[in-house]
């Protein structure tokens, strides 16, 4: 029989940064009867496999399902493969254009893959809602849309909006919160966890189990992520957000690169500290004792050792130190690749060519060239292709503005001068630092 910690130390820890529970007197019973009874509770996230990877912000869900988990409770991790067919309405204006079933595949594959970062693998079911969505028969399905009216979906406000402003509303978008209501039927959940944004189908999980003849399930709601502006939601579309498959260092950066203030929302939404040592945190940077950067340190060695291990963590603050701190290289700098072309009427200039699956025997020896003894390389236009400039015009304005450095000087040429090949430099723009390697063309 599993035992678990005290009601009240698991609540302490379960609600943290929660927006809602509904109810948490519900919770406190549950809580208890699953002590008592030593079984426990079959928590449900759900998420549909509509993008191919992950930020952080998708992750504080997944952070709460663990301590479900951490306490001793089933954590089920649900792909919405067969709800993914409609789309989340959720938030939207227009209606979501369908995945096709082989886009829903590989990215439920990459989901699998990626949230075992943070949950126990021996720990957690992973189920398809397309199990029993597309097994039910049409006696089934007239029996379940019978529960609901009309109005009642024109409730939520997504619909009421695009109702009155006299927007399509097609009507399999109208299933969608019936049907995530069903997964939980279908997988007696004890309790669901979702976005504050998500309330409506998480209610309609209580409202569906009740009329199954199902104990209804416990409903908590957790905040939308800021992004690393502090304002919007995290999401690639803002470019505010922190993947979870991007380089250590890159993802240790943008951690450093919040504000003071954020990076306590952060503690509380994306580590497993407790809200008492949060507090205790903030009390002592607050008074001076310990400088806020200690514990911003601390935070984006936690949040990179999560998805890249604590060595590549400690590399990645070792090497921010050398690049923010100390002014040096680091050790691991992302290369970009070019290709060195001459134009036709015979000036040596630099046509660019993503070439980024480049063989180590391009790397070797140098390649001397005749005629003219400099060879120049368009600076604009390479920190386009390295995405440090969104236009040449961009490129041309940094330059002009001395935010260019190669290696270590500021640079506000256009160009820069080859006199062999391969060349590297180090080139950095801001905050970002990356190696140029610019190969022959053959």
């Amino acid at each position: 029989m599993a035992q678990f910690p005290p009601v009240d130390e698991q609540l302490a820890y379960l609600k943290k940064g929660a927006t809602e529970i509904i109810r948490e007197d519900e919770l406190r019973e549950r809580l208890q009867k699953s002590r008592s009874s030593g079984q426990p509770l079959r928590v449900k996230a759900g998420f549909d496999p509509t993008a191919p990877d992950l930020h952080v912000g998708h992750t504080v869900l997944i952070r709460k399902l663990k301590h479900f988990q951490d306490m001793g409770h089933t954590a089920i991790f649900l792909i919405g493969d067969g709800t993914g067919l409609i789309g989340d309405p959720t938030g939207r204006n227009t209606t979501r254009p369908p995945l096709s079933r082989e886009q829903i595949n590989a990215n439920a594959e990459t989901y699998k893959a990626q949230v075992f970062k943070i949950l126990d693998p021996q720990k957690t079911e992973i189920r398809f809602n397309s199990e029993w969505l597309f097994n039910i028969g049409f006696e089934d399905f007239v029996r379940l849309a019978a529960k609901f009216t009309v109005s009642q979906m024109l409730e939520r406000e997504d619909f009421h909006k695009r109702f009155i402003e006299e927007k399509p509303i097609s009507l399999h978008e109208l299933l969608y919160s019936i049907f995530q209501g069903y997964d939980s039927v279908a997988l007696k959940a004890d309790v669901e966890l979702g976005g504050s944004d998500q309330k409506f189908n998480l209610l309609m999980g209580r409202q569906l189990q009740r009329e199954y003849g199902q104990p209804s399930q416990i409903v908590l709601t957790m905040p939308l992520l800021e992004g690393t502006d502090g304002v919007q939601k995290m999401s690639k579309s803002y470019d505010n957000y922190i993947g979870i498959t991007e380089p250590p260092l890159e993802m240790y950066g943008k951690v450093m690169s919040i504000s003071d203030q954020l990076m306590w929302r952060y503690y509380e939404l994306l580590t497993d500290v407790s809200t008492a040592e949060i507090g205790k945190m903030q009390s002592q940077a607050q008074s001076g004792a310990v400088n806020p950067m200690q514990y911003k340190k601390e935070l984006a060695r936690r949040i990179v050792a999560d998805f890249h291990g604590r060595e590549a963590a400690q590399r990645a603050a070792e090497d921010w130190a050398k690049q923010f701190q100390r002014d040096e290289v680091p050790e691991e700098v992302e290369e970009v690749y070019f290709k060195f072309l001459e134009k036709a009427e015979g000036k040596s200039d630099v046509m660019f060519v993503d070439s980024s699956k480049v063989s180590h025997e391009q790397l070797s020896g140098a390649v001397t060239f005749g005629g003219p003894k400099y060879h120049s390389v368009r600076l604009d236009k390479l920190l386009v292709l390295a995405g440090m400039a969104d236009s040449a015009t961009d490129g041309q304005r940094k330059l002009k503005a001395g935010a260019v450095r190669i290696n270590g000087d500021v640079q506000e040429s256009p160009l820069v001068l080859v006199d062999r090949l391969p060349y590297k430099f180090i080139v950095r723009v801001g905050k970002k630092m990356k190696r140029a390697v610019i190969l022959p063309a053959k």
